[in-house]
């Protein structure tokens, strides 16, 4: 049970309101998000862009958001991502090494583990070591990796949010969430 009350979606600002209107699905961290309407209304749109328009491969993408979800504890992000993820092209193995902890697992290529030990020091360390970054740089565009940047600290912000205000669990909205994306501008 929601540690504090979802919104009122009756009384949210117009344009707040019109943002949940538009969601295929009115799931609980939307609902709760909605507290803050306006950063509800521009962060769903960031969202969005993390989601559906960045450069670096969905799959990645997916890796980068399990492992903050990982790290963070964050039950509700793990939950729905998992079949997004999967969807995507990540493999069982692979979620199975991120939910272990297991960032060297053969389940990834060399790329992927890079990818990971760069996004962890992202999430643990505030930043990546110069070393960790010059290795991330030989297999990711200056845009790939700011993206990456950029999806662990929303992702991070999602978790923090979710398990303070004890956000309750949806089913898993999978790629119906995604697919719809430009709807929900």
């Amino acid at each position: 049970m929601a540690l504090i009350p979802y919104a009122d979606i009756e009384k949210l600002p117009e344009k707040a309101r019109e943002a949940f209107d538009r969601l295929p699905r009115k799931l609980n961290i939307f609902r709760m998000w909605a507290n803050a309407p306006d950063c509800f209304v521009s962060g769903m749109r960031f969202g969005g862009n993390i989601l559906a328009r960045q450069k670096l491969n969905a799959a990645l993408r997916e890796l980068v958001i399990l492992l903050v979800a990982r790290i963070e504890g964050g039950t509700y992000e793990w939950v729905q991502h998992v079949p997004i993820a999967e969807a995507a092209g990540c493999k069982k193995d692979q979620i199975k090494a991120l939910e272990a902890s297991r960032l060297d697992d053969p389940a990834f290529d060399a790329r992927e583990k890079v990818l990971l030990r760069f996004a962890r020091e992202v999430i643990v360390d505030v930043r990546a070591s110069g070393v960790t970054l010059k290795e991330a740089q030989k297999h990711f565009s200056p845009q790939e990796i700011v993206e990456i940047i950029l999806t662990c600290g929303f992702y991070m912000t999602m978790a923090r949010m979710t398990e303070t205000t004890g956000v309750d669990v949806d089913a898993p909205a999978g790629m119906e969430i995604v697919k719809n994306l430009d709807k929900m501008r």
